[in-house]
């Protein structure tokens, strides 16, 4: 018995050996970072966790307007969750308001393998059935007037997030297993009335981000499995400013600016085996070469820019409008750098994303039922950042999305308001045709080819109180 587990440990080391000597001929070891990249980001950080419902890893579920697929966002200040969407909007509001909501968020990823190649460890895999899943968002505001023309408030949210989740080991577990991104947003903010025509805002953020990021190392049938988890966190600053124009009785236009937030993140690299003595002593052998070590990476996520227009057309009528670019070019290549151990210094990894600027466009309609009850519809398109097929991700299998919104808001008093809204998130077939292949053992993982079929599911329950 211990004859053949010594057997079982020298193999696994001649294999971890000659293996070592080719990472250190090349200057790299694999591990995983792709989650630097993205990413990041949604809201409390356990609590404040998301699955992206915009483009990229986007969250737009920040307060009321789901119903209308937050057209107007800019413009409509009907709450205190303005506070996000344009400060000045505060300005607008009775004298003393709170928001605060809740958001189910369920999208599909369905992976249909077309020939990948990631050799026989995970050749003979499942297609890692659907990689989507349950994420709750919460949200909350509150807005005080301190004098007629001069309001402060605070909101919290997260507006960045993101999580797959495999069934492993998958046709891609090489690339990711499991990727999970928080962020947390406080969000002081002030706004002042220049006349009755005219309210100007603005705030600034301290936004928190963590990721979660696993994947399989080795793509080899005579590599015992080992896995690689990557976390990594950091907290920055940003701003954002916003005014508002109500034109005549019946029309308001909104523009706010939303700033990128420039992070420098540190975390770890850790490698755990299968179980079996042979994956052990490989992930330990690992480790020690210098596999699991320190780490750190820059990213920047992106500002944003919003231009809204509301529009009443009779007492019952009202039309909504809403032009939004988002600058996700901030984001093309992540390098993934080690801070300590035997490859202090050397790249683990380079995530190469490519992303481009997006716009986004909705399109929304009220129907005033009666002074009590309002039924809410909207429309709206929204860019994916990610260029083409061989630059998506497993991690993030991101494409366009049509949204398709109803909703209904009822105020029981003058002082409440209680909204609910729901959305379905057309997918078109995204295809990818991610390479990344290494002739060192350790760094390959392969090349996934195939479509995935999505879609995301969203409910939502906003509700605010004057007092």
């Amino acid at each position: 018995m211990d004859s053949g587990r010594r057997m079982v440990r020298r193999n696994a080391f001649d294999t971890w050996r000659k293996s070592y000597d080719e990472i250190t001929s090349m200057g790299e070891l694999n591990m995983p970072t792709q989650i630097s990249m993205k990413i990041i980001p949604a809201v409390l950080l356990a609590a404040l966790s998301g699955t992206a419902a915009a483009s990229g890893f986007q969250l737009l579920e920040q307060g009321s307007g789901l119903g209308n697929a937050y057209a107007g966002s800019a413009a409509k200040a009907s709450d205190a969750s303005t506070i996000f969407w344009n400060p000045a909007g505060m300005t607008q509001l009775q004298a003393r308001e709170v928001s605060g909501g809740l958001t189910a968020v369920r999208p599909s990823f369905k992976f249909d393998d077309n020939g990948s190649q990631v050799g026989p460890t995970f050749g003979r895999a499942n297609d890692g059935n659907d990689a989507g899943g349950w994420a709750y968002i919460p949200n909350g505001y509150v807005s005080w007037a301190l004098n007629k023309d001069f309001y402060v408030g605070l909101g919290i949210g997260g507006p960045f997030g993101n999580a797959t989740k495999y069934h492993k080991p998958w046709i891609g577990s090489a690339q990711s297993d499991e990727f999970d991104i928080k962020t947390i947003n406080i969000n002081p903010s002030i706004a002042f009335r220049v006349n009755e025509m005219v309210s100007l805002g603005a705030g600034v953020s301290w936004q928190k981000i963590e990721a979660d990021y696993y994947r399989q190392v080795g793509i080899l049938g005579n590599l015992p499995r080992v896995e690689s988890h990557m976390s990594i966190s950091d907290d920055a600053w940003g701003w954002n400013l916003g005014a508002l124009f109500t034109l005549s009785p019946t029309t308001k236009v909104g523009v706010s600016y939303r700033s990128a937030i420039q992070y420098h993140t540190d975390g770890k690299v850790k490698l755990s085996g299968d179980g079996t003595p042979a994956g052990d002593v490989t992930a330990n052998n690992l480790g020690n070469a210098g596999g699991q070590s320190d780490v750190k990476a820059d990213l920047k996520v992106p500002d944003t820019f919003i231009v809204s227009v509301t529009q009443k057309l009779s007492d019952r009528w009202e039309m909504l409008g809403d032009v939004s670019w988002t600058g996700w070019s901030s984001i093309k290549n992540v390098d993934i750098i080690r801070t300590d151990g035997l490859l202090v210094g050397q790249t683990a990894q380079v995530l190469e994303a490519d992303f481009k600027d997006t716009y986004r466009v909705a399109l929304g309609a009220n129907y005033a039922y009666s002074d009590a009850l309002k039924f809410m519809f909207g429309l709206a398109y929204d860019q994916t950042p990610v260029k083409k097929a061989s630059t998506r991700l497993t991690s993030l299998p991101d494409n366009d999305r049509t949204w398709f919104t109803l909703g209904a808001q009822w105020k029981p008093a003058r002082e409440q308001t209680l909204e609910l809204g729901a959305a379905y998130l057309y997918i078109p077939k995204t295809k990818i045709n991610q390479d990344e292949t290494s002739t060192n053992p350790l760094t390959n993982r392969g090349t996934v080819i195939g479509d995935y079929n999505s879609s995301v599911w969203i409910f939502g329950a906003q509700y605010s109180l004057a007092f």
